[in-house]
């Protein structure tokens, strides 16, 4: 068995076309979605990059592998102490060893791990690729290691490659030439004009008026296609356009690797998923171009997954389902067995027999640019999504947010007010899945908790009295008074 995982950072679902989306952003990746499952409902445990990678390359959620956030403590493994052994967890069932256990070769060409200094996440695989720009390379950098890496290896039997693409990731940078194909396609139906201008008055970090953080970024200098900041409708249209450029860039990238192994006569018979570390919210929740929340927006991922002699005609998976319940799956396909202390639940029969299988209920979390659980559930067959927020990471959410996601799918009308019984269940099932965490836990910490000890997410840290004069010179002086009430510790 051969293995391809692509793995795009911030890419939601409904950009892709195989997901609904009205613009050809990605004809490469939905011919692999015609002869695969396209799974409806997966999304991450823990948002963004650093957490969401860690939970799946160990099998573990945040609540028990520690990482939860970017910077503090809660950015690197729990230490365990006397437990270690010569390997710690990571080094001994992680998802690359259970794979090389199996008899695997595993190879990445990625530059995550240096990116974030995840060191830990290494673990298990037999070569590393670094393309040595920490996130900034683009298409043309990466694909082509993973085509010289194909020319040696193609003709072996059962490897894993996994392959990080970067351009849907701000700062928006497809080469000049590239141009822009969606210049006369409509922005989607929902991104209005008088939506925009509710937003553009809000605020906080990459709401529209400071759209690459607390308004003293200056990335514009160093990117020139990219914004600094979106001050007009046609802002909105350039920034969008940004956005589903980097995405056809990778997916005219993605063709020419897919044609790789074609040439090389395995195209057929080679297993590829095509997945993400986290979506992207663009206006939701009054975030533009990044991953702040543990909404929908943000933790709800794709997987394509062809698997030539198992999936044999096209289907969609609409079970709600961790993205390491596919890396459990995975693990049992190839022959393997699910570490004992993973949280990831394999669906392996279900998969091979084409049914839908998954959990009743998910729960998200972010601890980087704010401190939030969220709980992706059903009522009364509706799909909903409740945020619980302790830290707002200075951006204007109430402490409990409800959302219907298919009357609202994004998120712009908050339930939770007028909608008590559905969010007594929502914050009844988090609390169950807290008490389910704490017994697992090998802790007696939760490090979301350690990073609201640590002076809150690590993005906001210290940026508050800069930002309030900021609100204030740009006339948004209520919005300062609000977040000096909310946050008076921090001033």
């Amino acid at each position: 068995m051969r293995i391809l995982y692509i793995d795009i950072d911030s890419l939601r679902p409904d950009h892709l076309g195989c997901y609904g989306y009205h613009r050809a952003t990605s004809p490469n990746i939905d011919a692999i979605a015609a002869q695969g499952v396209r799974f409806d409902n997966l999304y991450i445990t823990d948002a963004p990059c650093l957490p969401s990678r860690t939970a799946l390359w160990s099998g573990r959620c945040g609540f028990r592998n520690g990482v939860v956030a970017h910077g503090g403590t809660a950015a690197s493994p729990f230490n365990e102490g006397i437990a270690r052994g010569f390997r710690d967890s990571f080094g001994s069932s992680s998802w690359m060893v259970a794979l090389r256990q199996a008899g695997f070769k595993t190879a990445t060409v990625s530059s995550f791990g240096e990116r974030h200094a995840a060191w830990h996440w290494y673990a298990g695989f037999n070569e590393i690729y670094n393309p040595g720009r920490r996130g900034l390379e683009s298409a043309d950098t990466v694909v082509p290691i993973a085509m010289d890496w194909l020319e040696r290896n193609a003709q072996q039997d059962n490897w894993f490659l996994h392959v990080n693409l970067w351009d849907p990731h701000t700062p928006y940078r497809a080469p000049t030439d590239f141009g822009n194909p969606f210049k006369d396609d409509p922005l989607p139906a929902w991104m209005t004009e008088e939506v925009w201008h509710k937003l553009y008055a809000g605020y906080g970090p990459h709401s529209p008026q400071e759209a690459n953080g607390f308004g003293h970024e200056n990335v514009s200098a160093l990117f020139p296609t990219h914004l600094d900041s979106i001050d007009t409708y046609d802002d909105v249209r350039y920034w969008f356009d940004g956005y589903d450029t980097g995405i056809n860039y990778a997916d005219m990238w993605l063709g020419r690797l897919f044609n790789a192994l074609a040439d090389h006569n395995i195209l057929e018979d080679t297993v590829i998923m095509i997945s993400a570390d986290h979506g992207e919210n663009q206006g939701e929740l009054n975030i533009w171009g990044d991953h702040h929340t543990a909404d929908d927006i943000t933790c709800r991922v794709p997987l394509i997954v062809k698997f030539p002699d198992i999936v044999t005609e096209q289907r969609v998976d609409s079970a709600l389902h961790y993205h390491f319940d596919w890396a459990a799956t995975l693990i049992e396909l190839a022959g393997g067995k699910v570490p004992t202390d993973w949280d990831g639940q394999a669906f392996t029969e279900a998969f091979k027999n084409g049914t839908d299988s998954g959990r009743e209920y998910l729960v998200t979390s972010q601890g980087a640019w704010a401190c939030q659980r969220g709980v992706r559930f059903q009522y009364e067959s509706q799909p909903y999504m409740l945020l619980e927020t302790y830290h707002d990471g200075h951006k204007d959410f109430a402490p409990i947010m409800l959302f219907n996601l298919a009357s609202d799918p994004h998120q712009q009308i908050n339930l939770a007010p007028d909608q008590p019984a559905i969010t007594n269940h929502a914050l009844g099932l988090l609390a169950e899945w807290k008490r389910e965490m704490m017994d697992k836990s090998a802790t007696d910490s939760d490090p979301l908790m350690t990073v609201l000890r640590e002076g809150g997410p690590f993005h906001t840290r210290g940026e508050l009295p800069a930002y309030l004069d900021r609100l204030r010179n740009t006339g948004r002086e209520h919005h300062a008074t609000a977040l000096a009430m909310r946050h008076p510790t921090e001033l």
